[in-house]
Parts: structure tokens; C-alpha cells; sequence
């Protein structure tokens, strides 16, 4: 539900803060008292358009901010603000704030997170079902009259598997299409693969090799140098009276001298011993190195020459041997299956006619599941149309569908049929489209009726009524009111009236009022409570009689048994 709508320099209201209510809220008030703007405030937090006359005179700037309540909200909300990286709703609550600038700036956030137009309208249909006296609202494209009637008729499952066969169907002819060129090209493709494959695999490379390779190379290229200071190490350590190891054995004995005058000073011997090793070792060591070391020109070239195939692989292929594998081995893959280009094709369009086939069973059957929901849709909607003054008027439900070719040649993800809702008001007058009906009050009515039938499956969790009760009076707009109120009771409805009836009905009833302060006309919004109620139920009446205050203190009383 729509929590709480502030808005800021919007047309006449200079600033407004408007705490709504679950169930029916209902916004009453003179005419070009800026009810309308309740319904531009909405259309902005929706994602529509807007342009910079919005912004109220002698300011730079207007802002909409609407925060929804969404714990008790059923359309994916959470993930699609996760898809498009918006940060998630702190305790259930999602707010939308909207801005406006005279320059041109047009600002919206999401939760804090800035964010596109494109965005915030996709999310505005999950939230907000608006409808206004002159609107073909979503209710009357043939799209949304077939989503509601799998609704009402319980189809998900055989719309989930439509859609999966569908799925694969446009990917088995992505396929399809890609082998669907002339024979000149797929010679060129089949000959870069063939000799992209056998450069990769005649490499015979291996993941790790590169860098023992570099390691090697370094060694071979420095060898000589190498080899030169290790003979020199062991000369300085081996090579006459001089030599490291000759001048630690004199070294040696002059401390076993010292410790025989001084007993205690073994630790000295002690030491001399571990360095002798040390050096020892060291001698050997560098031996054994020297003699590993390979100086022959042959290697080194062989080296050079692996590692510069390995980079020229790279430059190709991939920016590491790993990469250059895979391309190899994905290579091989698109190789094998050009080469077999019959066998595949043949192999997809079989896939292909299997799959329509399946779509078009499928469809058959979830044709028949909707041509008994639709009996049952109409004769309710007829129903709620005759208790809102359409007695002998007719709902018809057009379900048209697809021949068995052009279902088997591209599956639909929602079945075979097309569907149109129709309307005959009169009595022996020809059912016509919805979207056809000329007349606003009619319009209005059997919107109504629809909503009141269809109230459980719909599922977005504000609905909002501009005027909708137009060229509507007497019994029938004590009907309007109830139905209102009846959808009410699953969803949050706002509701602009100028009936009285329907007032009546609300949870909660605000009054838009104008005045003007300073020189500035001003708008401002302010919640009934009931004695206020039955005064403006009385105006909207015809006047503030006793006769009218008594109606609307009646009206009021009827609304809440």
C-alpha cells in the first residue's frame, strides 16, 4: 500500500504531507481545488513523464515522494531491485522519490539509489493501477485481458510450460539460423577452424609450461656468466694457502689453542666447526650448480622459439595459455559441428517440429481451460454490471485461436489463442470491443465490475480511481461506493469522487480545499474526521441543510453496516 505521499512546488500546492490508510481512501473537494494534483504526484512516482510546468510558479524546483508499504506485497519487488542494482527495502517500506528542476534536471531515486526513468516506470506497473475517467488503462489492451483471464482461470503451470517450449524453440532456431548460410561462407568458417584447431593442438600446449620455460631460458641465456663466477666461488673457497677453507683450518688451530689455555672458551671451537661446514657445503653446492648449468646454443634457441609460438598463440587467441586451450577446444566443438552441417540441420528442424507440436498440444488444452473460465468470467461480470445499472447489458469474452500450422511454425509462450474482451450494453445490439466503448460512465461501470470480479487475481497493490464515477448518480453510485469498498478489502484503493455514495464508503476521507495567502493561491489536504465528514458529505449533496446533513449522516451510517 501507498503509505504516506509528500509533495513540494508541485502546480498549486506548496508543500502537502498526506498519511493514507489500508482499504478505501477517498479524496473529496471543489472543483479546481487541486485534487488532480494527488493523481500528478502519482503519475511522477510511476515513472510518466512530465514537463517543467509541473513546477509551481516563482520556484526552481519541485519533488514527489511516495513511500509503499510492501509486506504484504505479492509482484517480485526485491529481485527486481536487486536485477537492477538498487538497494533493498529497509523493513518492508520502498521509497520513491522524484525531482523537477526549471533547468531541465529531472531526478529519481529508488530506495536512495539513483536510478532511470525506463526503471522506475517498469516498477510503477507493480505498484500503481491508475485509472481516470477518460483512460485506456491497461485493463482494455487485449495482452492484459488475456493475463487476467489465465488468472481468474488458474493457468500458470501450462503458461510456465509454454514458455519453456517456446524457450527452446527460438534457441534451437537461433541455431538453425546460424547454419543457414551460403556455402562459399560456411567453406571459409570450416577452413579457419580447421587450421585454428591444428595450430592449437599441434603446439601441444600446457597450461603451466610458460613460466618453467622463462625459468629456463634465463639460465641458458646467462650460463657462461654463470659457470665463470661459480669457478670462481670455489677458488676462493678451495684454491691454494690463500683459499677460504685453508685459511679456516690455520683459523682452527690457533683456536684450539686458545682453548686448551682456556677450557672455558670451547664455545669459540664450537662455532669455527659450524662455519667450516657452512662453507663446505657452500663449495659443494656450487659445484654441483655449475655443473648443471647447459650452455649449449641449440637449447637456448629451442627455448626462444617455443616461447615466441606460445606468444604469438596469445596474441590470437586468448591473453594466457589457459584461454588459448579453451579457444582450442571450442574451436574443435564449432568444427565438428560445421562438418556435420546436414546431420545438425536435420537434427534441429526435427527438434523444432517436436517442439511445436508439443506447443500446439499444450495450447489446445489450456485453450479449453480458458474458453470455461471465460463462461464463468462473463456471467460474474454481468452480475456486478447489472447491480451498477447495466441490466440487460452483456460481457462477451472473444478467445480466437491460431491454426495448428502457425502454432507448429513459431510456439507462442502464451498459448494459441488471442483474447478480447467485448461489451454489449443494449439488448440486441453486436458485443463490441472494450476499448471501443465511447461513453465514459459506461466505461467506468464496466471497469468497475471487471475490477470487483477480478480483484483476487490482479495483483498490483494500489488502485487508484480519478473520477471514474462520472455521468454516475442515484442507486447506482450507493453501488459504486460498495464496490469500491469491496475491492477495498483486498487491495488499497484512492479514490477522487464527487459523489457523495461513494465518499460515504471510505476508510478514510480527505479534503482538498484552496485558499488564497499572500497574493498566492494555495492547496492544501486534510483528513475528516466524522463530524467534518457529514458537513462535506452534506455540500457534496447540494448544500448544508438539515435535510442534506440528516442524508449524508445517513449515507455515513449505511456505509458502516
Amino acid at each position: 500500500m501507498l503509505a504516506s505521499l509528500r509533495i513540494k512546488n508541485l502546480a498549486l500546492v506548496s508543500e502537502l504531507a498526506l498519511e493514507l490508510e489500508p482499504g478505501l481512501n477517498v479524496i473529496t473537494g471543489e472543483t479546481g481545488a487541486g485534487k488532480s494534483v494527488i493523481i500528478g504526484a502519482l503519475t511522477l512516482l510511476t515513472g510518466q513523464r512530465a514537463d517543467r510546468s509541473l513546477i509551481r510558479s516563482g520556484e526552481d524546483t519541485c519533488s514527489v515522494e511516495g513511500v509503499f508499504d510492501l509486506s504484504q506485497c505479492k509482484p517480485p519487488i526485491g529481485s527486481f531491485l536487486e536485477e537492477h542494482g538498487i538497494d533493498p527495502c529497509e523493513a518492508g517500506q520502498l521509497v520513491i522519490k522524484r525531482s523537477l528542476s526549471a533547468a531541465g534536471a529531472n531526478r529519481q531515486h529508488i530506495n536512495g539509489s539513483p536510478t532511470t526513468l525506463a526503471i522506475l516506470a517498469q516498477l510503477g506497473e507493480w505498484l500503481v493501477d491508475l485509472h481516470g475517467p477518460h483512460d485506456h488503462q491497461s485493463l482494455l489492451h487485449p495482452s492484459r485481458q488475456l493475463t487476467l483471464l489465465d488468472a481468474y482461470a488458474g493457468s500458470e503451470s501450462e503458461l510456465s510450460s509454454l514458455r519453456s517450449i517456446a524457450q527452446e524453440w527460438a534457441r534451437l532456431k537461433a541455431e538453425l539460423e546460424a547454419l543457414a548460410g551460403d556455402d562459399r561462407t560456411f567453406a571459409q568458417q570450416i577452413d579457419l577452424l580447421r587450421f585454428q584447431v591444428r595450430e592449437i593442438e599441434g603446439a601441444k600446449l600446457h597450461e603451466d609450461e610458460e613460466p618453467l620455460l622463462l625459468d629456463e631460458l634465463s639460465r641458458c641465456s646467462n650460463a657462461s656468466r654463470l659457470l665463470e663466477l661459480s669457478r670462481a666461488v670455489s677458488d676462493q673457497l678451495n684454491e691454494g694457502e690463500s683459499s677460504l677453507l685453508s685459511q679456516a683450518g690455520q683459523l682452527g688451530r690457533t683456536l684450539h689453542e686458545i682453548q686448551r689455555l682456556d677450557p672455558g672458551s670451547s664455545v669459540l671451537s664450537d662455532l669455527h666447526s659450524q662455519a667450516l661446514e657452512i662453507w663446505r657445503e657452500l663449495s659443494t653446492e656450487t659445484s654441483r650448480r655449475a655443473e648443471r648449468l647447459d650452455t649449449d646454443p641449440a637449447r637456448q634457441g629451442e627455448l626462444e622459439e617455443r616461447l615466441s609460438l606460445i606468444q604469438s598463440l596469445k596474441r590470437k587467441y586468448g591473453g594466457s595459455l589457459a584461454e588459448v586451450i579453451a579457444f582450442g577446444a571450442d574451436a574443435a566443438t564449432r568444427l565438428a559441428r560445421l562438418e556435420g552441417r546436414t546431420d545438425e540441420i536435420t537434427r534441429i528442424e526435427a527438434g523444432l517440429k517436436e517442439l511445436g507440436e508439443s506447443a500446439w498440444q499444450r495450447g489446445v488444452e489450456l485453450s479449453a481451460k480458458r474458453s470455461k473460465a471465460a463462461t464463468k468470467l462473463t456471467r460474474a461480470v454481468s452480475q456486478e454490471l447489472s447491480a451498477l445499472g447495466f441490466r440487460q447489458s452483456r460481457l462477451d469474452v472473444s478467445i480466437t485461436p491460431s491454426t495448428r500450422e502457425s502454432c507448429v511454425d513459431k510456439p507462442c509462450p502464451t498459448g494459441i489463442d488471442k483474447v478480447e474482451f467485448q461489451f454489449a450494453p443494449n439488448p440486441g445490439e453486436p458485443a463490441k470491443p472494450l476499448r471501443a466503448i465511447a461513453s465514459s460512465g459506461e466505461m467506468a461501470r464496466v471497469m468497475l465490475a471487471m475490477k470487483t470480479v477480478l480483484a483476487a487475481q490482479d495483483e498490483i497493490p494500489v488502485l487508484v480511481f480519478d473520477e471514474v464515477d462520472a455521468n454516475v448518480g442515484g442507486e447506482t453510485a450507493q453501488v459504486v461506493g460498495q464496490k469500491m469498498a469491496a475491492i477495498a478489502r483486498r487491495r488499497q484503493v484512492l479514490c477522487i469522487t464527487h459523489l457523495a455514495p461513494v465518499a460515504a464508503s471510505a476508510t478514510a476521507h480527505y479534503l482538498v480545499s484552496k485558499e488564497v495567502r499572500s497574493g498566492r493561491t494555495l492547496s492544501e489536504i486534510e483528513r475528516l474526521p466524522r463530524d467534518q465528514r457529514v458537513r462535506e458529505l452534506a455540500r457534496m449533496l447540494g448544500g448544508q441543510s438539515e435535510a442534506a446533513r440528516r442524508h449524508a449522516e445517513d449515507l455515513l451510517s449505511r456505509s458502516r453496516s
